[in-house]
């Protein structure tokens, strides 16, 4: 039911609310708001990098950047099948870029986008949106770096929406609404910074990790 237009600023303003958008499909062009009862988030000290991953990220050539192809990373997201990212979202969120309040982390093989995840960062609240991957592992090496990122730059809250079976593997949980909305004003109370940190590489991801763990 959308009886209005969602602007950017409207946007913010039901993330800072503890609301979020999505679209039944990409070919309706309805946008509703979602409240869920039970929220996901991601502890970033508590991210969890199995042996193999270990592996698989200490061994890799790919290269991990923030912010260099938002817009691809967001197509790469509704490159699926069943996807709730419709034109409208598209739009809102390449605004959001545009005004420097949505970013992505890319992996790259070469000079092919493999992998990548995009969020809305509002305070120090990273709000996670959608992730994808073309190689195996590709999504989780994202996942990754972004908690690394969001740690470097000073965030409390990493939002994940909801807790999936795969997000729970890599140490995601599940919280009360209540508990949310206390989560998300005391991150909204402090500040951070997703572009400030240096580019690292995995190598880089997993040593700090290591020394954290």
């Amino acid at each position: 039911m959308k009886d209005f237009v969602i602007t950017p600023e409207l946007l913010l303003r039901g993330y800072a609310n503890g609301i979020f958008p999505m679209a039944e499909s990409r070919d309706d062009p309805e946008v509703f708001w979602v409240d869920p009862r039970k929220r996901g988030i991601l502890p970033l000290d508590g991210f969890h990098i199995s042996r193999s991953l270990s592996r698989a990220m200490r061994r890799s050539d790919w290269t991990l950047t923030a912010d260099a192809d938002f817009e691809a990373v967001v197509d790469g997201c509704a490159d699926r099948s069943d996807t709730w990212i419709n034109p409208e979202i598209r739009r809102l969120y390449s605004a959001l870029r545009r005004s420097g309040h949505a970013h992505s982390m890319e992996v790259w093989e070469g000079s092919a986008l493999v992998g990548g995840i995009y969020g809305v960062v509002l305070g120090a609240a990273f709000f996670g949106e959608s992730m994808f991957s073309r190689r195996t592992n590709a999504s989780k090496m994202a996942l990754a770096g972004c908690v690394d990122r969001l740690q470097r730059g000073g965030f409390t809250l990493f939002d994940t929406q909801f807790l999936t079976e795969h997000l729970a593997s890599l140490g995601a949980i599940e919280i009360t609404r209540a508990r949310y909305h206390d989560m998300l004003a005391a991150a909204l109370d402090r500040s951070a910074d997703f572009s400030g940190p240096a580019l690292a590489t995995f190598q880089d991801v997993i040593q700090r990790k290591t020394q954290t763990s």
